[in-house]
């Protein structure tokens, strides 16, 4: 376990640690987030620049996100880094983007693991290049003791992939005698995913305005929060993703009940309301 006091925390300016403190008041921070990272792309493409820049920036998002979340005390981080339908694209991009993979886990595990942070993969990470597989299976090791924000990095991954392997999985057990379709449910099947060793997402945020969720974490997010935004994803920053997660604390999360019974207590939400204002206008000063 690294007990090393997070850096990060030691670095941020006061405008950004009031920013927090006022999120936190909120009271209604995810557990788990997932990002779909989307407009990598479009963010060069508008600025006459390869579709490479626009990963390349997309890093430093991923950076200022991962630090945003830890500094938080958010568990969980879910980016879906490279989906199964990726591997379509050209095969200079996929090449450039398994590059960009592989400098990003090199260049930032020592500072993730100073940070207290867990890297975690799910997906078809064997069809990831060897030498891919490698610097993350090291990565990994590397920060598996770490006990703060477990970053999970879906690489090759599909959703609908992750059910059948599942479904794989439960039919293997059933056929060898451990398991019998009475024993079935929707607590087992999960734990059967890639996922299993973590909470559903509470928020899933897709950037670009997109409002698709890309066969990511299908059977996952039946229960989870939506968040669109038109920012493309060089330009996601944590003041972007601050107003994300405050306009989650304010979303109303009755899984089947009514707002009646989530609702006993009026001055508890109007205190949220305005905590909302506070904060919304703390981000404008930014």
């Amino acid at each position: 376990m690294n007990d090393t006091p997070s850096q990060w925390l030691r670095e941020r300016t006061p405008e950004d640690i009031e920013c927090q403190q006022v999120l936190r008041q909120l009271n209604r921070l995810p557990r788990h987030v997932a990002i779909i990272m989307d407009g990598n792309g479009r963010w060069a493409h508008a600025r006459n620049l390869p579709r490479v820049a626009g990963h390349r920036e997309g890093i430093e998002s991923v950076r200022d996100i991962v630090k945003a979340s830890a500094e938080l005390g958010i568990g969980y981080l879910t980016l879906y880094a490279f989906s199964t339908e990726n591997w379509r694209r050209p095969e200079a991009e996929v090449n450039a983007l398994m590059r960009l993979l592989e400098y990003y886990l090199k260049a930032e595990v020592d500072e993730l693991d100073r940070n207290n942070v867990r890297i975690n993969a799910i997906g078809k990470v064997m069809a990831l290049p060897k030498r891919v597989q490698r610097v993350l299976k090291r990565a990994i090791e590397q920060t598996a003791n770490n006990t703060g924000l477990v970053l999970t990095l879906a690489l090759s991954y599909s959703g609908r992939w992750d059910i059948l392997r599942a479904l794989q999985l439960i039919a293997l057990d059933v056929r060898r005698g451990k398991l019998s379709p009475e024993d079935i449910s929707e607590e087992l099947f999960a734990s059967y995913l890639s996922t299993g060793s973590l909470p559903e997402p509470d928020l899933l945020i897709r950037t670009s305005g997109e409002l698709r969720i890309s066969n990511f974490l299908l059977w996952e997010i039946a229960y989870t929060e939506l968040y669109s935004t038109e920012t493309l994803w060089p330009d996601f920053r944590r003041k972007e993703y601050y107003a994300a997660l405050a306009d989650y604390a304010r979303r109303e999360r009755r899984f089947g009940m009514t707002s009646d019974q989530l609702h006993d207590n009026q001055r508890a939400s109007s205190y949220r309301d305005y905590l909302k204002e506070l904060f919304d206008t703390l981000i404008q000063r930014r």
